[in-house]
C-alpha cells in the first residue's frame, strides 16, 4: 500500500501499523482517459488516500544531478512526414478476424455402430481485443445440437492465468480449451498473409480425417427384402422442403360480387400435397384470409360406383374413394385446372419449378401467359325517366351522389347568343283562329310558345309554353331526338307534348340564317322559305348564271390583253385584232 510506505520504523505487523486519520479518501486513481474520442490510459502519479507513490519520487542525489548534465545540441534537419498519427490498437485492428479450421473427437458411449465421432469447428480471433469464439457448422439433419460452442471471451491458456494470442496459434497444432483438445488444420488466407507479415512461419495444413460412422453409413445397407416401388422414408430425405410454386389467376367472377383473384399454388414434394394461398393487395379491402385453400391431397378421379352415394357430398373422401390424386404432370403452364370446383389459372412458376420439369418431364413446355385480371365492369343500369325536370338533370342523379350540372357547350352559346328563330304557327284542326309565336333559341336548342291575344275571343294570351327542348314523336327516352332547325318547313306540322301546330309563317332573319348554314339544311326547308317571301328558286338560279358567264367573259379580256403585251415583247410583226365580246 502506497500510504503506509513510511511506518515510523515499525515493522508491518498486525498491531504495527496505524490509518493516517487526515487521508479520507482511499480509492484508486483513474488511469484510463479519452482523447478525440480514443481510450488512451496514462500512469498514475498519486497512490491510494493521495500519497505518492514510490515510484515517481526522485531521490535527491537525482535531482541534485539534473542541472550539471549537459546536452549536445543537434541541429539536424525534422522531417515533419516522418511522423505518423498514432492509431488505437482498437481502431487499427477493428473489424480483422483470424479464421481458423479445426476439429475434435467426441467419445460416444454405448453405441455399438461407433465409438467416437469427428466434429469440425471454426475458430475466429479477433485482433481488436484477442477474443476468441468457436462455432460448430450446423450439419442437417444430424441430431446434434450445433452452432456456437464457446462464446467470444479471451480463452485461458494455462492455469497460470495466461491467455490465448495469435502468436500461440499455428496451423498442424493442438489448441486446449476447458478440457476439449481441438487440433487447427487449415486458416483462411487472410489469416496467413497476417500472420506472413508478422514473421510466422505456418505449418503444414492438414486435411480432415473422414468420420467412421459417416463413412459407414454411405456404404449401402444389405437388403434381403424386395424395396417397395413407394419408400416414404427415402422421399423424406431427398423432397423435404422441395415445394413447386406456381402463380396464377382464380377466376370467381361468376359469383356474387366475384372478381379475379392472383393466387401462389405451392405443391408439396414430398407428400404430394397441395396449398392454395391468396396474393393480398394493400388497401384492396378484403379481409386478411391468405390461405384459400388448406394443404392437403387434391382428389383427381374417383371411383365410378362412389359418385351415386349421397354422402360423399357431404362427407370427405377417404383414401379407398380415390383413383388418382393430382400429380405434378397435372400442372401445366397456360391451362387451367380445376380444383375442389374452383378453376385456376396457371400463369408462371419460379425458377426451382422450371429446373424441376426440365430434369423430371423434358416432354412438357413451360409456356408462361401473362397475368391479365379483367376488372369486373359493374353494371350501371339507368332507371326510366320520371318525367321531373330535363333528361340530363335526371341522367346526373344516378351518375353520382350530389348531382353535378350538366356540362353546356359555351362556344356555341357564345357564337350564337341572342340568336333566335321565330315562327308564326296554328293549332291543327283545333282552335285554328289561335296565333301562336314559336322562338327557337340558337344558342341552347331550346323553344319557347306565346300565344298572341285577340280581342273578344274568350282566351287570355301569354305564355303557352316555356323555354325547353322539344322531342320528337318518334324519339325515346333511351335515345332522345330533339327538334332543330331543319325540321322547320313552311307548312309542317310540330307536335309539342301531344299539341299540333302548323307553321304558317317565318321571320325573314330565318331565311337569311339557314342560307348561311345552306350546306347543313335540306333543299326542301329553303324553297318553302323562299315561296313564303315571294323569291322563286328559278330567278335565283337564273341570277346565278348570269353572274358566273360575267365572270367567264372578264377572264377572257384579261387573257386577250396579256397575249398581246407578250407578243409585242419578243418583237412579233402583224396586227392581231382583238374582237370584243358582248355580254348577253
Amino acid at each position: 500500500m502506497s500510504w503506509n510506505w513510511n511506518s515510523h520504523g515499525l515493522p508491518f505487523l498486525p498491531g504495527y501499523s496505524f490509518q493516517d486519520v487526515t487521508k479520507p479518501a482511499f480509492h484508486r486513481p483513474q488511469t484510463l482517459g479519452y482523447k478525440n474520442g480514443y481510450a488512451l490510459p496514462r500512469r498514475p502519479t498519486i497512490g491510494i488516500g493521495q500519497s505518492p507513490l514510490l515510484s515517481a519520487q526522485l531521490r535527491l542525489q537525482e535531482l541534485n544531478q539534473l542541472p550539471l548534465q549537459e546536452h549536445e545540441a543537434s541541429y539536424d534537419t525534422y522531417d515533419i512526414s516522418q511522423c505518423e498519427d498514432f492509431i488505437p490498437a482498437h481502431v487499427a485492428l477493428d473489424k480483422k478476424v483470424l479464421r481458423f479450421y479445426a476439429y475434435f473427437t467426441e467419445d460416444v458411449l454405448y453405441s455399438p455402430e461407433e465409438h467416437y465421432r469427428i466434429r469440425s469447428v471454426v475458430i475466429h480471433y479477433f485482433l481488436e481485443d484477442d477474443t476468441m469464439c468457436i462455432i460448430e457448422p450446423a450439419v442437417e439433419n444430424s441430431g446434434i445440437p450445433q452452432g456456437k460452442r464457446i462464446k467470444r471471451q479471451r480463452l485461458p491458456k494455462n492455469e497460470f492465468g495466461e491467455y490465448y494470442t495469435w502468436i500461440d496459434l499455428n496451423v498442424a497444432m493442438d489448441m486446449e480449451v476447458y478440457g476439449v483438445k481441438y487440433r487447427i488444420i487449415d486458416c483462411d488466407s487472410f489469416t496467413k498473409e497476417f500472420l506472413a507479415s508478422e514473421g510466422i512461419i505456418l505449418n503444414v495444413p492438414e486435411s480432415m480425417p473422414s468420420d467412421p460412422y459417416t463413412t459407414h453409413r454411405t456404404k449401402p445397407i444389405p437388403c434381403f427384402t424386395m424395396p417397395s416401388k413407394c419408400d416414404p422414408a427415402n422421399k423424406f430425405l431427398t423432397m423435404d422442403r422441395k415445394v413447386l410454386r406456381f402463380f396464377g389467376l382464380w377466376d370467381d367472377s361468376q359469383s356474387l360480387f366475384g372478381d379475379t383473384h392472383p393466387v401462389t399454388i405451392h405443391y408439396y414434394l414430398v407428400d404430394d400435397t397441395v396449398e392454395v394461398r391468396e396474393v393480398q393487395e394493400s388497401n384492396s379491402g378484403r379481409d386478411p384470409f391468405p390461405i384459400l385453400m388448406r394443404r392437403q391431397r387434391l382428389p383427381k378421379k374417383t371411383k365410378t360406383h362412389i359418385s351415386n352415394i349421397f354422402p360423399t357430398c357431404v362427407l370427405e373422401v377417404s383414401k379407398d374413394e380415390v383413383e388418382e390424386y393430382y400429380s405434378p404432370r397435372d400442372f401445366q403452364l397456360g391451362q387451367k385446372i380445376t380444383m375442389l370446383g374452383r378453376c385456376f389459372l396457371l400463369c408462371d412458376c419460379d425458377d426451382f419449378t422450371q429446373q424441376y420439369y426440365q430434369s423430371h418431364y423434358p416432354d412438357m413446355e413451360l409456356n408462361p401467359v401473362e397475368m391479365t385480371r379483367q376488372e369486373p365492369q359493374p353494371l350501371q343500369e339507368v332507371p326510366p325517366y320520371n318525367g321531373f325536370g330535363t333528361l340530363e338533370d335526371s341522367l346526373q342523379n344516378c351518375l353520382s351522389l350530389v348531382p353535378v350540372p350538366p356540362k353546356k357547350n359555351l362556344v356555341k352559346q357564345l357564337e350564337n347568343n341572342n340568336k333566335v328563330l321565330r315562327y308564326r304557327e296554328s293549332q291543327f284542326e283545333v282552335d285554328e283562329d289561335r296565333t301562336f309565336v314559336l322562338s327557337y333559341y340558337l344558342a341552347n336548342d331550346m323553344i319557347s310558345i306565346y300565344e298572341k291575344s285577340s280581342r273578344n275571343s274568350g282566351i287570355i294570351g301569354g305564355k303557352f309554353l316555356e323555354k325547353t327542348r322539344i322531342p320528337k314523336p318518334d324519339s325515346s327516352t333511351e335515345n332522345p331526338q330533339f327538334y332543330s332547325p331543319t325540321d322547320f318547313a313552311i307548312g309542317s306540322t310540330v307536335e309539342v307534348f301531344g299539341h299540333r301546330f302548323v307553321l304558317t309563317d317565318a321571320d325573314r332573319y330565318v331565311l337569311t340564317y339557314l342560307e348561311s348554314i345552306q350546306s347543313q339544311v335540306p333543299t326542301e326547308i329553303l324553297n318553302s322559305l323562299r315561296r313564303r317571301f315571294g323569291l322563286d328558286t328559278y330567278t335565283i338560279e337564273k341570277h346565278d348564271i348570269i353572274y358566273f358567264r360575267s365572270i367567264i367573259y372578264f377572264a377572257y379580256h384579261i387573257f386577250c390583253v396579256y397575249f398581246s403585251i407578250v407578243c409585242l415583247c419578243f418583237g412579233s410583226q402583224g396586227n392581231y385584232r382583238f374582237k370584243k365580246a358582248k355580254c348577253a
